[in-house]
């Protein structure tokens, strides 16, 4: 993390647990002050020195709204947010459940736009800030036990595309972050080899470090990052042969 005090006042949804947590205590370690939001009030009442509680569920809009004017009152204007808050559930393909893909969705796509909708009118009024928010690898290609957690990121991959240009010109900064295997609660139950397995407390180094230098994609490990952008490179009779080869043996 080559910079974090650049950012005076950050605000991170999902900073509960994960990488969004460790995210929260390395920027407060290094002196922004960091609002922190998470459905869980105690466990953000945990954190500690240099940030501040306000519980919110992301699928809410105007709760959203309400909790971003109540943080800006408290703290002043937000100059970084990173959206991490996030949920999965594998899915197998003999028992799909309507609820659960629309509750990853809720989650993890439409809680990004009830933030996005709550904190750009105030960016671009004041012509700059930089927003992030963790999509995955997963994002990249359709895998096995994903169907409704890989949409979901792949639609924040692709929002983030879309973002970019037009918020630059107007001084606000996008970024998604795409990272691999992170030991969580979300994959703790994970029933498979997790490849390159990371720490939170690595992968939110890794995060801000790029948010720093301004990237606009972020991904680690290399090594899966390279594994799976090759992969999408593969006609799908090459790459569905790796799949059943590899994954569904």
């Amino acid at each position: 993390m080559n910079a974090p005090t650049r950012w005076k006042t950050a605000w991170i949804t999902g900073a509960s647990s994960g990488i969004g947590r460790a995210l929260a205590l390395q920027l407060a370690a290094a002196g922004t002050q960091v609002a922190v939001s998470a459905r869980s009030a105690d466990k953000l009442q945990e954190l500690g020195p240099g940030t501040f509680a306000y519980p919110l569920d992301v699928t809410d809009p105007i709760a959203t709204q309400d909790t971003l004017l109540r943080i800006e009152k408290d703290l002043g204007p937000v100059e970084l947010v990173i959206f991490a808050a996030g949920t999965y559930a594998e899915v197998a393909a003999e028992k799909i459940n309507v609820a659960t893909f629309e509750y990853i969705m809720a989650t993890n796509y439409q809680g990004t736009v009830n933030g996005l909708a709550a904190v750009l009118p105030g960016m671009l009024a004041r012509e700059r800030g930089h927003v992030a928010w963790i999509a995955s690898l997963t994002g990249y290609i359709g895998l096995p036990k994903a169907a409704a957690y890989g949409p979901s990121k792949a639609a924040l991959i692709s929002l983030a595309e879309s973002l970019k240009s037009e918020m630059a010109r107007k001084g606000i900064a996008i970024s998604v972050v795409n990272p691999g295997f992170v030991a969580t609660p979300m994959t703790a139950n994970n029933e498979f080899a997790m490849p390159f397995l990371m720490q939170p407390e690595e992968a939110a180094r890794r995060t801000l470090d790029g948010l720093a230098r301004g990237r606009f994609e972020i991904t680690y490990p290399r090594r899966l990052t390279l594994i799976l952008k090759l992969a999408r490179l593969l006609p799908y009779s090459a790459y569905f042969w790796l799949i059943d080869r590899f994954i569904l043996r």
